[in-house]
């Protein structure tokens, strides 16, 4: 069998992580959001995979080239106009002329689900659509069903009529290219997979396969920390690279070959320490810290489940807590990123121009490539910092900050 990935979108909701990185690219768990996906595909012997790719489409051709290195076969498809989800499939009519499984590309993918998918279609021969039980289904298509087959998919609704939703995982028969032929645009100008869905629904073609896994799509930076939390989780310790004496690694604690843990460095997992990394001496790195290529994390530093991207720098007494902190970025010495508010709420972010609720009680700072801090600089809890901005010394930042911004 076969694979489509749906890997086009430009990842506005996830910037300013995406100014400069495709979203797949995007670390989490020590590898790109897409390589777990790929694994999970080839866990099930799929091999023969399809990207559908558009904002950024060369950077993912580049990482992954023909996917020989792992042991698949990749070919890629260019959405150069996004016109929906229907639309992105049947992209795929020409080179998709059996079962074949199709995954969005932004929603956390475990074995054991594709396999729940895969085994249901295999015992029904009919299409199956992966979904899950979630608390807020008002976001989502929410799927109304009867006997596990489906009868509507209602998108977005005020007053969902179950809480269980289209999870972003397909096993599609070759007929879905007919069907998505005749799904008309949508109100808002697009070919949406939910009207396809529904078309076949009516001749009781789409069987519902209920997710066991705990589940999250991808749309918001704080969805990464998530993400990052819920694959860390699986990790299994490998040291491959240099622990000198003194320094303690406990528990779940990837570090690559070409990683440095030096002396009184405290290690606790899960963990995952990339090549090329330098960390301590004397440093502490708590648990669901993912430390991307080549990050140096310095003396008297405190590193808590975050993400910090390739070549970033935390060196010099710097806090750095429930943060996601893009490639190439300095912390000047002293540099403190709050993650709690003082009446202990939920922390809220200013969002694509609004004003959210994270959902998430401990938020530090989403931050772009390339920021730079001063000594003492101060970064209040659910901070934006877009790409290239300065915070100088003893500044302090809150809020959502531009592009290229300096706040002295």
């Amino acid at each position: 069998m076969k694979a489509l990935i749906l890997a086009a979108g430009e990842g506005t909701r996830l910037r300013p992580l995406t100014s400069n990185v495709p979203k797949p690219l995007l670390l989490v768990a020590g590898r790109p959001f897409l390589s777990h996906v790929l694994d999970a595909l080839s866990s099930q012997g799929i091999k023969d995979i399809c990207i559908l790719v558009g904002w950024k489409a060369n950077k993912i051709k580049e990482h992954y080239g023909d996917g020989s290195p792992m042991g698949l076969r990749i070919t890629y498809l260019e959405q150069k106009e996004r016109k929906g989800t229907a639309h992105a499939v049947g992209m795929a009519e020409e080179v998709m002329d059996s079962p074949f499984v199709c995954v969005n590309g932004d929603v956390v993918l475990f074995e054991s689900d594709l396999k729940a998918v895969l085994d249901r279609h295999a015992e029904t021969k009919h299409t199956v659509m992966g979904a899950v039980h979630v608390p807020d289904p008002q976001r989502f298509g929410v799927i109304e069903e009867r006997d596990s087959m489906l009868l509507k998919i209602h998108e977005k609704p005020r007053s969902p009529p179950t809480d269980l939703i289209n999870a972003g995982l397909f096993v599609f028969m070759p007929d879905i290219f007919e069907h998505i032929r005749a799904t008309p645009v949508s109100p808002r100008g697009e070919y949406e997979i939910t009207d396809t869905l529904n078309a076949l629904a009516r001749n009781g073609g789409v069987a519902v396969q209920p997710l066991r896994e705990r589940w999250i799509d991808v749309g918001t930076p704080w969805d990464l920390l998530r993400a990052n939390e819920m694959l860390m989780s699986h990790l299994a310790r490998r040291i491959d690279g240099t622990i000198e004496e003194g320094a303690t690694v406990k528990g779940a604690v990837v570090v690559e070959q070409g990683a440095l843990v030096r002396s009184g460095s405290y290690i606790e997992g899960p963990a995952y320490i990339s090549a090329g990394c330098d960390i301590g001496p004397n440093c502490y790195i708590r648990p669901s810290t993912c430390l991307g290529p080549g990050v140096r994390v310095g003396a008297s530093v405190e590193v808590k489940n975050s993400i910090v991207m390739s070549y970033s720098h935390v060196p010099h007494h710097n806090y750095v807590g429930d943060s996601l902190i893009g490639e190439r970025c300095n912390l000047g010495a002293g540099t403190k990123i709050a993650n709690l508010r003082f009446d202990d709420r939920n922390v809220k972010v200013v969002h694509n121009g609004e004003l959210v609720d994270s959902g998430r009680r401990k938020l530090g700072a989403i931050m772009g490539d390339d920021v730079k801090t001063g000594i003492n600089a101060m970064i209040d809890a659910g901070t934006v910092i877009y790409e290239g901005s300065v915070i100088g010394p003893g500044a302090t930042a809150r809020g959502c900050i531009g592009p290229g911004s300096k706040i002295l």
